[in-house]
């Protein structure tokens, strides 16, 4: 597996940079910790620029070539989760109920690894711009950066992104040419009727009866509404209602997750769910109210550029499944995507505990390969004009 030499000479300091970060997560855009690492780690590589408090915490950094040339962008996220880590590991979360359990340490770290060896070869013309984003797993940082002007302000050509994969054979690449995973809505939906006691009902107006007809009308919209080649996955993940066996409550509600590739149908999903609702509420005389959180819409790569960013996967490991299967995860790179051609890819680091899991731990020996593939796509992509 040719992972770029120079890059493998500084795999121990990688690891080093990986485990520090691991065990300072921090959430959404509060990655103040984590932006101050990656600031001293770039002043100390050499970058050319360097843009802090791009959404709040986010950094841009740029490495200029040799010569004029087109600007790509290489993104990695920054941000942990809210889970308590259950690794064991000697450099594990410091921080009570925080964890690094999607694996945005070791992006991190492929992307300073990457930014090490392009700064040192410059083996390139044009620039490179290092994008660090806060806020991917709740708050849509790609989205805000995009929203203050990175593409612009930078002059950013194309975009490309990877994520680690546990669980996916060690180096194997998977992207393809369109849809790789699904947009993501949320539906918080509140009834209120009227609570008493439950030996009299007729005296009630009961939202628990009314909660469960409305959950199961919301699971035939797929099946009796949507093409079925447009995949779609309604999940309603909550239902609260209820204090005591005898009472009957004022209030239930139920949340319900939503994800599809189409805007078409990402806007008749919301359609329906919303007619479902207020329809069910008449027939039961319980007033609702919707929360419809219109989340990340679908990352879909550009054809040209997945083919290319494959193409150097297949140089740097010489695995790569090109066609792979969309899937129904989301990922807030889309905003980036929407905004420039690019594309994104998965990488496989291997067996082990799958992300969001407390067990999950980035596996150190991908980043060296990481760190390849994003130096070998921008000599690739910006290469040195002939002397």
């Amino acid at each position: 597996m040719p992972v770029l030499n120079r890059i493998a000479d500084f795999a121990e300091e990688m690891k080093g940079w990986r485990h520090h970060l691991h065990q300072i997560p921090e959430l959404e855009f509060d990655c103040h910790q984590t932006a101050a690492f990656i600031e001293a780690r770039l002043r100390e590589i050499g970058v050319d620029e360097i843009h802090p408090g791009i959404a709040r915490t986010g950094i841009v950094a740029i490495i200029n070539g040799q010569g004029a040339g087109r600007t790509i962008g290489l993104r990695a996220d920054m941000d942990a989760l809210p889970i308590e880590e259950a690794t064991g590991a000697a450099h594990a979360s410091q921080i009570k109920g925080k964890m690094h359990a999607c694996g945005h340490d070791g992006h991190v770290t492929m992307l300073l690894g990457a930014a090490k060896y392009l700064a040192e070869t410059r083996r390139f013309s044009g620039r490179v711009a290092l994008l660090f984003q806060p806020a991917e797993e709740d708050g849509g940082g790609g989205q805000v950066m995009v929203q203050e002007g990175v593409m612009e302000r930078f002059d950013i050509a194309e975009v490309y992104g990877i994520h680690n994969a546990p669980g996916v054979p060690f180096g194997q690449f998977q992207t393809n040419s369109g849809a790789l995973m699904a947009s993501v809505d949320t539906a918080f939906v509140y009834l209120t009727g009227k609570g008493g006691h439950a030996a009299t009902p007729h005296d009630c107006i009961d939202p628990v009866v009314a909660v469960v007809a409305m959950v199961q009308a919301v699971q035939t919209i797929i099946p009796r509404n949507v093409y079925a080649l447009d995949e779609a996955v309604i999940s309603v993940t909550q239902i609260h209602t209820g204090t005591a066996s005898n009472i009957i409550p004022e209030e239930a509600m139920f949340c319900a997750t939503i994800r599809c590739f189409k805007p078409e149908v990402r806007k008749l999903l919301k359609k329906r769910i919303y007619e479902i609702v207020e329809g069910t509420a008449a027939a039961y005389n319980v007033a609702a109210r919707i929360e419809y959180d219109w989340g990340y819409p679908a990352t879909i790569n550009h054809a040209a550029q997945a083919v290319f960013a494959a193409a150097v996967a297949e140089e740097v490991t010489g695995r790569v499944d090109a066609d792979s299967p969309r899937e129904m995860g989301s990922e807030d790179f889309s905003y980036m995507l929407e905004a420039r051609p690019g594309a994104y890819l998965f990488m496989g680091t291997g067996p082990g505990a799958g992300l969001h899991h407390p067990a999950f731990d980035f596996n150190d020996e991908a980043a060296p390969v990481g760190a390849s593939f994003f130096a070998r796509l921008i000599e690739r992509a910006l290469p040195l004009a002939a002397r």
